[in-house]
């Protein structure tokens, strides 16, 4: 971070340095330019008596002062060149002084005798010597422009990959925080079906292992939210630092688009620089930082579910599967689709955020992979099991899922089939978190084409399940 800051205070700093060389540069060739057309145009009128010639001298008399107070403005910070831009300003004003006077006395008809002004050569000499001086000034700022130009583009080039090197750090470190949790949950998955496995009559063991595996869950959900927020840190600070990049090669591409052609390859590097590899950069970096904090925030968002206590109370799921079904009726109702209800469960001791959060996530999906040209339809039906246990389906004839998929559509980030919807992967694999915390499982049959069936299987009642407060 500390790098990225001197490094934008650098580039910051060559950036001005170019721009107060390229005006001190304007300035002395205007001023050159000026003191030519006034000498110019003064030799046309004592040689012609021609007035028209006089324009060029009239026109840039009245700038040649503004300009050399420009130039002292701008070397004020060179002590040295002081005493130069006097002797400037001194020859300057002899010339003009001697170009009036032979204006004059060639207006008057005495043009030998301004003739005789400018053969006693002072006024040469110190054009020549304002010439030089000019030329001098205009070769030294082209050498600094130059280096300017080379140290601007080395420290940005520093930069492109100093923010490079952090992005992929960044990406290292959650790369390493998501594959540790896939590796926790997979032994925590592992583990569920051993117990489901064993033998009935094994209750207190069955009731043991449970208990370890939520504590196992409780340390992987602490260790997801501390892994996740101090990741939120740095990522914040590259995205702030990202942003001001942004804005000041926003400000370098302005200028350097206005700038007129030069065949100069350094000023060539600066413009393509400033053009085309800065806002590369940057737009690399932004989408890695995006696609870091969606991550992020995927994880947080489950750490926290994972993390809430359930509060076991009496759940109508007839009257909550209606709710569900009518806060998504108007997205139905747009393509022509229906949702239709078969409860014949009254109701259970559950959490009722839980159910909730539940059929919110597969009716969502249901309406996000719709089958186009195929009018949607839903049903939500619920039923009885042996053992105190209760199924919820829901079904969808939308497009269906490979057979290949079934279980990978579960696993967080993962997400199965063309990728024409947006979203980050973590709605099915937070169901199953949610219908695991209650106790029970999720399962689905689906064809390519046909449609979706998720099978939901929960306790009738949820403090049966161990860890659970009865209150």
């Amino acid at each position: 971070m500390g790098a990225n800051v001197w490094l934008v205070d650098r580039s910051q700093a060559y950036f001005d340095d170019v721009i107060d060389a390229r005006i001190a540069r304007r300035v002395a060739v205007d001023l050159r330019a000026q003191l030519q057309d006034m000498e110019t145009g003064q030799r046309g009128f004592i040689i012609t008596l021609d007035e028209s010639y006089l324009d060029p001298y009239n026109a840039a008399l009245p700038l040649v002062a503004n300009q050399v107070a420009q130039l002292r403005d701008i070397m004020a910070f060179d002590p040295e060149a002081k005493a130069s831009i006097d002797t400037l300003e001194d020859d300057i004003a002899f010339k003009i002084g001697e170009m009036n006077l032979t204006i004059e006395e060639a207006r008057s008809g005495n043009r030998d005798a301004a003739i005789a002004v400018v053969s006693t050569d002072k006024g040469k000499e110190a054009m020549d010597r304002s010439r030089a001086f000019l030329g001098q000034l205009i070769e030294a700022i082209d050498d600094r422009l130059t280096v300017s130009v080379a140290n601007q583009r080395n420290t940005t080039e520093a930069l492109h990959w100093i923010s490079i090197v952090g992005g992929a750090v960044i990406l290292i470190v959650v790369s390493g925080s998501i594959w540790a949790v896939f590796s926790y949950t997979q032994e925590l998955a592992n583990a569920r079906r051993e117990i489901e496995q064993a033998n009935s009559g094994l209750e207190e063991r069955v009731r043991e292992r449970t208990s370890e595996l939520g504590k196992a869950n409780e340390e992987i959900q602490r260790f997801a939210y501390i892994v996740t927020h101090d990741l939120r840190a740095p990522l914040v600070n590259i995205m702030g630092f990202t942003s001001e990049l942004e804005a000041g090669v926003s400000t370098l591409r302005t200028y350097m688009a206005t700038q007129p052609e030069t065949p100069d390859p350094h000023t060539l590097e600066a413009r393509e620089a400033a053009l085309t590899d800065l806002p590369e950069a940057i737009s690399f970096i932004r989408a890695a930082t995006r696609k870091m904090d969606g991550l992020i925030n995927a994880i947080l968002k489950i750490s926290r579910e994972g993390r809430r206590q359930l509060r076991p109370e009496v759940v109508d799921i007839s009257e909550l599967a209606e709710a569900s079904a009518a806060a998504v009726h108007h997205q139905i109702s747009e393509s022509q689709g229906t949702i239709e209800t078969d409860i014949r469960v009254d109701k259970l001791l559950t959490d009722r955020l839980s159910i909730e959060q539940v059929f919110g996530n597969l009716l969502d999906n249901a309406i996000k992979y719709q089958e186009p040209g195929r009018p949607l339809k839903v049903s939500i039906r619920a039923k009885h099991k042996p053992g105190n246990r209760v199924e919820i389906e829901v079904e969808d004839n939308g497009r269906g899922i490979a057979d290949t998929d079934h279980e990978r559509v579960f696993e967080l980030f993962r997400r199965s089939g063309k990728q024409s919807q947006p979203g980050e992967g973590i709605g099915l694999a937070h169901v199953r978190t949610m219908v695991r915390s209650l106790g029970g499982d999720v399962t689905l049959r689906s064809a390519l084409g046909q449609g979706t069936s998720f099978i939901i299987n929960l306790p009738r009642d949820l403090r049966s399940t161990p860890g659970v407060s009865s209150q």
